[in-house]
């Protein structure tokens, strides 16, 4: 696996708890951050309190960079981090912590690649780790990095509400080259199965849902609606966009503030998935394009205090899936304009 793309973390180079996302242990009393959505205010603060020190072995708070941009925007995600981003940031490349043998975007990497990018980027296991977007994109990625590192088991797992935000309350920015940080020995983890879904098991419930005896499963997709319906085309060309049967549109600018891109409020959110008859007692897989953006859904979910134990994210997403089933299955579906 080519780590060479991993900044912030350049010098010479575990059991995990099933807390709750964003709980932060008892005995890390420099700051708290109990829940998985942080402000910029709560996360500043945190920082402040927080012991950054090479000689200390104390769990610190680590802002990460999980910037990325569509493949057909232009923009990349590192040269977004150089220009600017809270001090002290590592940058998570999501195009280079991956499978490198799947033939679909962004499948989850081996849990010995995973623990190679965690120790090359300097974070401990009982470090707790803050992932943020982009300033221009609001909430994007940076959900399907935290959704990463629970599904490795990282317990310490929170998400800023937003970078944007961070910058508009003129909390500190850093620009540049960032400064080394020293690699870490990080235990290689085990990945938690119950919060992925592979393709073969949401063809079956695709085929299955409606029929007599067959568990409901609500099927979330975070792609805009107008690819949902099939009226607008995917941005990987030759791609059709359609969707999954029995799936339910929830775009990602639905969950969002339209002027800051911050999540919606709790009640909000819980309003918008009860719009649409989303069950929390029902099990639930969200789905995107290429397994990013569904992790949007995910932490809006939890944000609305959806149980966690009902959720799997569908990692090869539309782009898998609209590769993988046959013409003859019937299982594209469109909407006229």
């Amino acid at each position: 696996m080519r780590l060479a793309s991993f900044r912030g973390a350049i010098r010479p180079l575990v059991s995990f708890s099933s807390r709750p996302p964003g709980t932060v242990r008892r005995t890390m009393s420099q700051y708290t951050l109990s829940s998985y959505l942080v402000t910029p205010a709560q996360l500043n603060s945190a920082l402040q309190k927080n012991i950054h020190s090479r000689l200390s072995t104390a769990p610190r708070i680590i802002p990460l960079c999980a910037t990325w941009f569509l493949p057909n925007d232009g923009r990349n995600g590192i040269d977004t981090f150089i220009a600017g981003r809270i001090p002290r940031a590592r940058f998570f490349d999501l195009d280079a912590v991956k499978d490198p043998n799947s033939p679909y975007p962004h499948m989850l990497p081996s849990p010995e690649d995973f623990a190679s990018a965690m120790g090359q980027l300097g974070i401990r296991r009982d470090d707790s780790v803050v992932v943020y977007d982009s300033k221009e994109l609001g909430i994007f990625s940076a959900p399907r990095v935290g959704w990463t590192l629970r599904a490795f088991g990282h317990s310490n797992v929170h998400i800023l509400n937003n970078f944007r935000l961070w910058c508009e309350e003129g909390y500190p920015v850093e620009s540049g080259e960032p400064e080394a940080v020293d690699p870490v020995e990080y235990a290689v983890p085990q990945l938690d199965m119950s919060k992925v879904v592979a393709f073969e098991q949401v063809k079956e419930i695709a085929l299955e849902q409606g029929k007599e005896g067959a568990e409901e499963v609500q099927i979330l997709d975070a792609r805009s609606e107008a690819r949902w319906r099939g009226t607008e085309p995917e941005p990987r060309p030759g791609l059709p966009s359609g969707h999954i049967p029995h799936s339910i549109s929830v775009p990602v600018s639905a969950l969002l503030d339209a002027k800051t891109k911050a999540f919606l409020t709790s009640q909000e959110l819980q309003t918008l998935f009860k719009s649409k008859g989303i069950d929390p007692s029902k099990p639930i897989i969200t789905s995107c394009g290429t397994g990013v953006t569904a992790a949007v859904i995910d932490a809006a979910l939890i944000e609305a205090g959806y149980p966690e134990d009902k959720k799997k994210l569908y990692d090869g997403s539309w782009t898998e899936w609209a590769q993988r089933v046959k013409p003859s299955d019937n299982l594209i579906l469109k909407f006229d304009e």
